[in-house]
């Protein structure tokens, strides 16, 4: 099996991500500190820029969606931006987990 960059740079991201996930699970409260300061930002940044190549267009369709090559763009919201609500809002509420951090405000 050949590898390519994208199999590379997948690697390592998801890589990365485990271990902030393992880091804010088990580690002590000085580690999740640092980590939510240094990263939390970060991860933060990069959603929003992800999320900004799927606002919709005037027309409120996702610019860079489609169905298939040769098919119009899908209509908002697109897959990523339900795929990122319902990470943040249904997953943060299901059983065992902490409340979602809007219901803490």
């Amino acid at each position: 099996m050949a590898v390519t960059v994208f199999s590379q740079l997948d690697k390592s991201l998801h890589e990365h991500l485990a271990t902030l996930v393992r880091l804010a699970s088990a580690g002590d409260d000085e580690t999740a500190v640092e980590l939510a300061r240094s990263e939390l930002p970060r991860l933060v940044a990069a959603l929003r820029a992800l999320l900004a190549e799927h606002s919709p267009d005037e027309h409120g369709r996702c610019p860079t969606c489609r169905s298939s090559r040769w098919s119009r763009r899908l209509p908002a919201p697109c897959r990523a931006y339900l795929g990122t609500q319902l990470a943040l809002t249904v997953a943060a509420e299901s059983p065992g987990r902490r409340k979602h951090l809007r219901s803490a405000v």
